[in-house]
């Protein structure tokens, strides 16, 4: 028999994209599945979609579980009372704004069962508009490894591309997001999971489609988002030195690089500002990344010594004007 699949979704504010969504996790060539559903107080009538929806998803031998807060208490949360709700042996997760290619679970589930993996990650299609664009995923075996090329800006650690065992993750304590740090809780967990992970394999494959609406593009991190993601590093860090991981910690270093250098993809002041005071520990290690191209790296350290001219110079001619041409 085939081994249980749960899917857990959080639904907030997403009542315009779960038909979609529901489509095509109704239509996976994989069974048996488990959809668990968590809304998180969304003022809109997502819940009554599901709630309606429900009879036709289970007609077609899908397990359906819907939650529901009576409070909005945020994605971390959400995510925790989706975890205590699954019952399969591996887990999946999908986000009601974004789609899932009819084969994708299928396919991940073999080839964890082929390989005996741990965790099974795909690559995803970037959706902008009517424009669509290929995020590859390197080539890795083991966890460890894997976690090295998040580190170093390589791998993508988005829970919507991995298929996981839930038994790795039942080794975790039972509050696996720190709740209300909602910014950076997928990259706190995976990060957890790989050092505990043993083989990794990687499908060649965008199963999903990760759909960037107008707002995502042009929202700005808030002061309280960093904050959120700062909390959620500082917990993996502890978690590693718990685990006496002495190189992951290591590594954790070029990550806090990657993590803060969008603040220097902006011409905004407060964000060249923030960028100096984040992790100014790490800025030793910009030059030691043989992963990032020179461009970067030149950009990193020249606001490392408070050069923002240069870095507003490289936003307007590399980021305003090269890749709009390359990606309009």
């Amino acid at each position: 028999m085939s081994p249980l699949v749960s899917i857990i979704i959080p639904v907030y504010r997403a009542a315009e994209t779960l038909p979609a969504c529901l489509a095509q996790l109704k239509a996976q060539t994989y069974r048996p599945l488990q959809l668990v559903f968590i809304d998180d107080c969304s003022p809109d009538d997502g819940l009554a979609y599901l709630e309606r929806e429900r009879s036709g998803l289970e007609a077609s031998g899908i397990e359906v579980t819907i939650l529901h807060h009576e409070v909005n208490r945020g994605v971390a949360v959400a995510r925790n009372t989706g975890l205590n709700a699954v019952q399969g042996e591996y887990i999946y997760s999908v986000d009601a704004d974004d789609l899932l290619q009819p084969t994708a679970i299928g396919t991940l589930v073999q080839v964890a069962e082929e390989s005996q993996a741990d965790i099974v990650g795909c690559e995803y299609l970037l959706q902008e508009g009517t424009s669509q664009r290929p995020i590859t995923q390197p080539d890795v075996k083991t966890g460890k490894e894997a976690f090295a090329q998040i580190c170093y800006g390589r791998m993508k650690w988005n829970l919507w591309l991995f298929l996981l065992r839930r038994s790795l993750i039942e080794q975790l304590p039972t509050l696996r997001f720190l709740p209300g740090e909602n910014m950076g809780e997928d990259l706190m967990l995976m990060g957890k999971l790989l050092q505990r992970a043993g083989r990794v394999a990687i499908v060649h494959q965008p199963f999903y489609t990760y759909v960037r609406s107008d707002s995502q593009i042009t929202n700005t991190y808030r002061p309280e988002h960093w904050q959120q993601v700062q909390a959620n590093v500082q917990e993996l860090e502890r978690y590693l030195a718990q685990q006496a991981s002495m190189e992951s910690l290591e590594l954790i270093h070029y990550l806090k690089l990657n993590l803060k250098l969008p603040l220097l993809l902006s011409h905004n002041t407060q964000d060249y500002e923030r960028w100096s005071s984040m992790y100014p520990e790490s800025n030793e290690y910009i030059m030691k990344n043989q992963h990032l191209p020179l461009r970067t790296k030149l950009l990193q350290w020249m606001a490392s010594r408070g050069q923002f001219w240069f870095v507003r110079l490289y936003d307007k001619v590399v980021m305003q004007w090269l890749y709009k041409a390359l990606y309009r």
